[in-house]
């Protein structure tokens, strides 16, 4: 009786012993469980986060909260080269500073050439355009039609299309290779100083 006394309290605290373990390591799975749970769903909250703001970042060209430079000529942004245009454009042209840069190289054209060209032709730097400008949108001399008071300039409908159309011609001297007023001259005024006023045109309007 006794041995059978022995085994069985044996037996009772080897169970015991092991039901104690089984609870200890359950509870510790149990724990670590939940943590790993945690960190998986913080670190898939943390990704998600980051591919929106990523997302945002593109959308809104920001990073970080600061607004990044896009630059589009002369290590200047649109906004920047329309406002230095902006400050040689008198009268009819006031405020087309943003059309004439996007147009213009949109089109493949010097954005200060054209404007240079257009204050040669125009004289819309003076404070005054030509009648030319003011009455028919005539920027830069442009001939045909429709005609403009019956005489060989062209009329346009509004300053925009008459500075898309200058714009429009000028990248037809672009595309046979006339891309300075140098090698324009010949072709598109009779002076032989044209292209040399031009350039005084360009060195003020980069000045200001």
């Amino acid at each position: 009786m006794n041995i059978f006394k022995i085994i069985n309290e044996k037996v009772l605290a080897v169970f015991l012993i092991s039901m104690m373990s089984i609870i200890s390591v359950s509870n510790y799975l149990s724990n670590v469980d939940k943590k790993d749970l945690q960190n998986a769903f913080a670190s898939i909250n943390l990704k998600e986060e980051n591919k929106e703001e990523t997302i945002d970042n593109i959308e809104t060209g920001k990073d970080d909260g600061l607004t990044k430079r896009v630059i589009v000529y002369d290590n200047m942004t649109l906004s920047e080269l329309s406002d230095k245009l902006n400050r040689s454009m008198k009268d009819t042209l006031t405020g087309k500073g943003e059309l004439l840069a996007s147009y213009s190289l949109e089109k493949g054209v010097d954005p200060y050439i054209a404007l240079s060209i257009i204050l040669l032709e125009s004289g819309c730097n003076s404070g005054k355009c030509s009648g030319l400008t003011r009455n028919c949108y005539n920027f830069g001399g442009q001939k045909g039609s429709p005609s403009c008071n019956g005489g060989s300039y062209k009329a346009f409908n509004s300053v925009d299309d008459g500075l898309k159309g200058f714009i429009d011609n000028l990248s037809g001297y672009y595309a046979k290779g006339l891309n300075t007023p140098e090698k324009m001259n010949s072709r598109y005024a009779t002076s032989s100083t044209w292209a040399i006023k031009v350039r005084n045109y360009e060195r003020n309007i980069k000045a200001k």
